[in-house]
């Protein structure tokens, strides 16, 4: 039995992928002061979620507290403040906060294509550094073919739902935000992610002097 202590990849991505519309009719309890109550009756329940199986919604709220946890309560406070793109945006933030394996393959893959000529991502890519990740990580090596078929799959679906990656040609596509909408980046020493929705250089240097 390999052991996964040891490495800092998890396959939980295969359970949950964007999920923009029920993450947003959860958050609300994420945030409440009575969250773990709050999430515990929801999975039994089934009021916000609608989705029918119980396990799926145990998975779901698991992952999204998995996301909430992963950035301070400081990014929600001026996420709900946010319109649809922008918080599709701040998701894919707190994703990438919340599964290394999500970031590796975004800064590994997503960001050198973009940053290449062939400006396409396609599954074969992520399977590509699969197995450079597999080289180096027993945990990740260990796992089915299917669960690294899936993770590729969850992944591009988030870039897809995220606005990054156009579903029918499969061409990458930079996130343009409001100057306004990547503050909280800017000021938190989070400004790599300004990188990671594909901006250049020059336009990231543009939006810290209209944030200055």
């Amino acid at each position: 039995m390999v052991n996964k202590n040891n490495s800092p990849y998890s396959a939980t991505i295969t359970g949950c992928a964007f999920l923009y519309n029920e993450f947003m009719r959860i958050l609300p309890l994420l945030m409440d002061e009575n969250a773990a109550q709050l999430l515990k009756e929801e999975v039994l329940n089934n009021r916000l979620l609608q989705v029918n199986s119980q396990k799926a919604r145990q998975t779901f709220i698991t992952e999204f507290k998995r996301r909430y946890n992963a950035v301070p309560l400081s990014f929600w406070t001026k996420f709900v403040t946010m319109g649809e793109v922008a918080q599709r945006a701040g998701l894919l933030y707190a994703i990438l906060k919340a599964y290394k394996l999500a970031f590796d393959f975004h800064f590994n893959v997503t960001v050198k294509r973009w940053n290449s000529v062939d400006q396409t991502l396609h599954k074969n890519d992520i399977m590509m550094e699969f197995s450079e990740l597999s080289s180096r990580d027993a945990f990740v090596d260990s796992w089915t073919e299917k669960t690294k078929d899936k993770c590729a799959s969850q992944y591009l679906t988030i870039l897809r739902q995220a606005g990054l990656l156009q579903e029918k040609t499969d061409e990458l596509q930079p996130l343009h935000l409001e100057a306004s909408d990547f503050e909280y980046y800017v000021r938190s020493g989070e400004d790599w992610f300004l990188e990671a929705c594909l901006l250049y250089p020059y336009e990231v240097n543009n939006i810290k002097t209209q944030l200055s």
